[in-house]
């Protein structure tokens, strides 16, 4: 197998954000170039704690990111201050 070429797009501001327990969470667009097969992905990556436990990644199709930004808003809507009575999430329950 032909070596893989990494090509990152530029990090902006917009790209990350840290969390309120301080961790760094990064979106970026990955390609990577192996022989006659260029595969494009777009990275998560969340970063170390602040105890500095290592984070983890995740390289997702863009259906798969689209998926978890409907899960994702899905719950901000369920979570967000002043839903109606009712909808709150449980713990531990899922959308």
């Amino acid at each position: 197998m032909a070596a893989a070429e990494h090509d990152r797009s530029p990090v902006r501001a917009v790209d990350s954000l840290v969390t309120a327990c301080g961790r760094k969470i990064t979106v970026h667009g990955l390609r990577l170039s192996p022989a006659g097969r260029p595969i494009r992905r777009i990275a998560l990556d969340v970063g170390r704690d602040q105890g500095g436990e290592p984070g983890v990644w995740a390289a997702l199709t863009t259906d798969e990111a689209r998926d978890l930004a409907h899960l994702l808003l899905a719950q901000a809507d369920l979570t967000e201050p002043g839903t109606a009575p009712g909808s709150s999430v449980q713990p531990g329950a899922q959308v």
